[in-house]
């Protein structure tokens, strides 16, 4: 095996979404267990990288993800423990600073962080945030949270918290802090922040042709160059199921997406699924659903137009069985994963992996300095 295919990444995302066991709605209590077992079995296949999201929602329960991460962190003992996303904007930088160095000390330097504005709102009026001043909430806080990080003491003053007068926090992080990356949904302005700031970008792809963001994977690479920036890595993030047949994985994954994607449709505004539609996001879109050679072929075929180094799967949505959850994170880690690695062996195209350096040093459990 090359060192281009050896070094490409594979994460599991949760969204900490309800399943179902034998037919039976699991309750939330047991949901939360299901994580912890998922991360174990993730560990055991050979992935890299398992994520907990942040969201406030019936039906959710990953609303204290960094307590998720630190049961798993006790469960499990050589993958990575991250988070997809952490809603920074209605986060105090100062608590999740001390949290999650917290969960990094449990894991012993496992730990990262997927850092976001939020592309769902209902965290604003539950802690009492302005929607309105979205876009300046997150800038400040992630100003703090990476100095928080990146510095020994913290001199600063905001319009969102109190001020710090050279706050050391505790437990400390490593030095630099713990790899953190930026979630980005499609918006140019969020690929400059995260080059900006030199940290890696992770974009979240979950409809329309993943090729489409290859402009912002160009963008990045430009705009590291252009700060002064080290080579980063660029991640994806998308949605899927495996089985052993692609029309087994369709037909699963669509009794599950389309009552989900329907109620999206309603609360924001966007088209209803339709058999049609989900067969093309199926073929040529961003479900990355089917056999595990369908899917592998389909991943490499993204890292080599978006220039990735690492694809992260969001393998679980409301309802699922356990049983399908169990087969998919199986079946990533077991075949997928190898295949794609095999494919970009044989036939790299133009992909590259530009963060080789930094991802190595993110695996390796350290910083990405800016």
């Amino acid at each position: 095996m090359s060192d281009q295919g050896g070094h490409f990444e594979f994460g599991l995302n949760s969204f900490g979404d309800v399943a179902t066991d034998g037919g039976t709605e699991m309750s939330d209590a047991a949901s939360v267990r299901l994580l912890i077992e998922e991360a174990q079995l993730a560990e055991s296949v050979g992935l890299d990288v398992f994520s907990v999201g942040e969201h406030y929602k019936e039906k959710s329960v990953d609303s204290a993800t960094p307590v998720v991460l630190a049961a798993a962190a006790q469960a499990t003992s050589t993958i990575g423990l991250g988070t997809s996303v952490t809603v920074l904007s209605t986060q105090d930088p100062v608590r999740l600073y001390q949290e999650f160095a917290t969960v990094d000390a449990i894991s012993d330097g496992r730990t990262q962080l997927v850092l976001g504005r939020a592309s769902a709102i209902e965290s604003f009026p539950l802690f009492g945030y302005d929607i309105a001043e979205y876009e300046e909430i997150f800038e400040e806080k992630l100003d703090l949270f990476l100095r928080l990080m990146r510095e020994d003491r913290v001199t600063w003053e905001g319009k969102y918290r109190t001020p710090l007068d050279g706050v050391r926090l505790h437990p400390r992080m490593p030095e630099g802090g713990i790899p953190a990356w930026i979630g980005i949904g499609g918006s140019p302005d969020s690929v400059i922040r995260a080059a900006r700031y030199g940290l890696p970008l992770m974009m979240a792809i979950i409809g329309g042709r993943p090729e489409r963001f290859a402009g912002h994977a160009e963008l990045y690479l430009r705009a590291l160059e252009s700060f002064g920036q080290p080579e980063l890595p660029i991640a994806q993030h998308s949605i899927g199921l495996i089985a052993d047949t692609d029309d087994e994985a369709r037909n699963a994954h669509w009794q599950y997406w389309e009552p989900v994607v329907t109620q999206l449709s309603k609360e924001r505004g966007f088209y209803p699924p339709t058999a049609e539609r989900y067969a093309e996001e199926v073929d040529t879109g961003a479900l990355y659903v089917g056999s595990p050679e369908t899917v592998a072929r389909k991943i490499a075929d993204a890292a080599r137009a978006n220039h990735l180094s690492r694809f992260d799967l969001k393998y679980d949505i409301t309802h699922l069985p356990r049983e399908l959850r169990t087969q998919t994170i199986r079946l990533l880690g077991e075949r997928v994963a190898p295949r794609v690695r095999e494919l970009l062996d044989e036939d790299p195209g133009e992909w590259t992996l530009t963060g080789r350096r930094a991802a190595e040093i993110v695996k390796g459990g350290k910083a990405v300095h800016a």
